[in-house]
């Protein structure tokens, strides 16, 4: 595949999520792995190249405007033009503190969005990947204000959202934080929506459920194995089934589709709001 084929980011491109989306996008797309682990992007990529698909891979930390910047540089060397970013880059409760969580699946959202913002043109498309988490959240926790704090003044944003989860307490600050943090993509994602139609550039957000994934099952016994008792399919998701949906998001076929969030959970919405009328 020569550099006049267009270019996808996929930010966590290493795991089951992103590499799946990797090996969909790959048919008609570079692919540009981004990753904080050079081993597992050597990995990735000796996988990817095995299955005929072009890919390099990134090491990046996206909660550092420099390291995306580095990455979207990296992406259009050869004279490649980036016309996707899947965003699947971030954390799940049990993988760090209520501030860690905040800085990268919060305002690492924005450092890849802004980055592509500035780029983006007729037909590209940004999807983030959210969570089932950012719709069961209730909206009285949700620090709508400080959400538009995020891309001028991200301390402040991050500080709002770890205060905000400690009503919860110690033990469950983690998880009210993740839940914020994927509530906060949804809206960004619908507040980016405008700037990138002026450039005839499409963003929405995904949100998957219960997902068989090294990230999914970390949380099998914290929540995510009890949303499966609720679902309309009872069994964890794919990672091929999340990533068809992440690939057709991200390539020009549903060119309408902007500002809108996804959902991805086996039913597990409809689940429990008809549970109780049976």
């Amino acid at each position: 595949m020569s550099a006049e084929h267009p270019t996808a980011i996929i930010t966590g491109g290493t795991g089951g999520m992103g590499l799946a989306t990797a090996r969909l996008m790959g048919h008609d797309h570079r692919i540009v792995l981004a990753d904080l682990d050079q081993t597992r992007l050597d990995d990735a990529v000796r996988e990817l190249t095995a299955a005929g698909v072009e890919a390099v891979g990134v090491v990046c930390d996206i909660t550092g405007k420099a390291s995306v910047e580095q990455l979207f540089q990296r992406a259009e060397s050869e004279g490649s033009h980036v016309r996707a970013v899947v965003h699947a880059a971030g954390i799940s409760p049990h993988m760090g503190t209520a501030e860690r969580i905040a800085r990268i699946n919060a305002t690492g959202t924005v450092n890849i969005a802004r980055a592509f913002l500035t780029r983006a043109a007729d037909g590209d498309a940004l999807v983030n990947v959210a969570s089932t988490a950012g719709h069961s959240i209730p909206k009285i926790l949700v620090p709508l204000r400080a959400f538009r704090l995020a891309e001028q003044r991200p301390d402040d944003f991050e500080k709002a959202i770890v205060s905000r989860a400690r009503v919860v307490g110690r033990k469950l600050k983690p998880g009210l934080a993740y839940a914020i943090s994927k509530n906060f993509v949804h809206w960004y994602s619908r507040y980016l929506a405008a700037g990138f139609g002026e450039r005839g550039a499409r963003v929405v957000s995904v949100s998957p459920g219960s997902f068989d994934t090294a990230m999914g099952r970390l949380e099998e016994n914290h929540g995510a194995g009890e949303l499966v008792k609720s679902a309309a399919i009872k069994r964890f998701g794919k990672p091929e089934e999340v990533a068809a949906v992440l690939a057709f998001c991200a390539s020009e076929a549903p060119g309408y589709l902007t500002g809108v969030d996804i959902l991805i959970d086996g039913g597990t919405k409809a689940g429990k709001e008809f549970a109780t009328a049976r």
